[in-house]
């Protein structure tokens, strides 16, 4: 009798489990905080190590600190370009984030101006096959040019203000965008243009409606591309007359052999670019939902 009273019957239900359940959407979110912090802590024991390994470097005296600073000193010479100190304002009379400023509003010009005429550009290449044959070797002829190379031929054409800067940064940065938006429209799945004509689409409608839609995540893939060529190109463009700016910077340093305040100004637009493509990467998640689904 004992037995039978104290033996589960069937509308008895088992205790919850804590880490599973309908309510368990608290569960999946546990999993990607400890999976999130898993790969965090990966990244700092990495840089840990490289800290490390840069420190013996230094301590082992390889090489002379001119060539190869020590972290402290690096970071020495960010807080002192970051800061007024002893009646000096950062470096060149701007502080570090005044410099990284000025070259992100130049980066976003450039970009801005790709964008606005790489897309259409790339829509005229992947849609009509005469101006493709025209306009395809034009853009690649750009795409293999290093900016360099093209400098002094804008200093000339327009001076050494802004103007060559932000032309640097657009011929730089246009023939990602326009290569990937073609390529992106000519991929457009047939049966979806087919769909459109049977409903009575017109070539503005279809373009619009179903071409753009269809490409635009690869359209995004190739600005974010375009950023980082731009970001790339900001030290050639600030060679002439470029503080202030970071690239400006770091050839201005470069000239009186601070390398610590050199590799402090490489650190900053490398940070500074992780932080930009994880917020284009945002844009991308949240402006193309129906990104990889069929």
């Amino acid at each position: 009798m004992t037995a039978l009273t104290t033996t589960a019957g069937p509308d008895r239900l088992p205790p919850p489990d804590p880490d599973a359940g309908p309510a368990g959407a608290a569960s999946p979110r546990r999993g990607r905080l400890r999976e999130a912090f898993r790969w965090g802590a990966l990244r700092l024991c990495a840089l840990a190590v490289l800290l490390g390994a840069w420190q013996a470097v230094v301590s082992a005296e390889v090489w002379p600190p001119v060539l190869v600073p020590s972290p402290g000193e690096v970071w020495r010479q960010f807080v002192l370009a970051s800061t007024v100190h002893d009646g000096v304002r950062g470096y060149g009379g701007h502080l570090l984030v005044e410099h990284l400023g000025v070259s992100l509003g130049r980066i976003g010009t450039g970009s801005a101006y790709a964008v606005l005429a790489g897309v259409p550009l790339g829509l005229l290449i992947g849609t009509v096959r005469p101006l493709a044959v025209v306009l395809e070797p034009a853009v690649t002829f750009l795409r293999t040019l290093p900016p360099l190379a093209y400098l002094s031929l804008l200093v000339i054409w327009f001076g050494i203000d802004e103007a060559p800067k932000i032309w640097l940064l657009v011929i730089a940065a246009l023939p990602p965008v326009a290569a990937a938006t073609a390529a992106a429209v000519r991929t457009v799945p047939g049966q979806l243009v087919e769909a459109a004509r049977a409903l009575g689409a017109g070539p503005v409608a279809l373009l619009l409606s179903v071409r753009l839609p269809s490409a635009l995540p690869e359209i995004l893939t190739g600005v974010r591309i375009a950023v980082g060529v731009a970001y790339t190109s900001v030290v050639a463009a600030e060679t002439v007359n470029g503080v202030p700016g970071i690239g400006g910077m770091i050839r201005d340093a470069q000239r009186y052999n601070q390398t610590a305040l050199v590799i402090a100004g490489i650190l900053a637009i490398g940070l500074s670019g992780i932080a930009l493509d994880a917020l284009l990467r945002l844009v991308e998640r949240i402006g193309v939902p129906w990104r990889g689904r069929a």
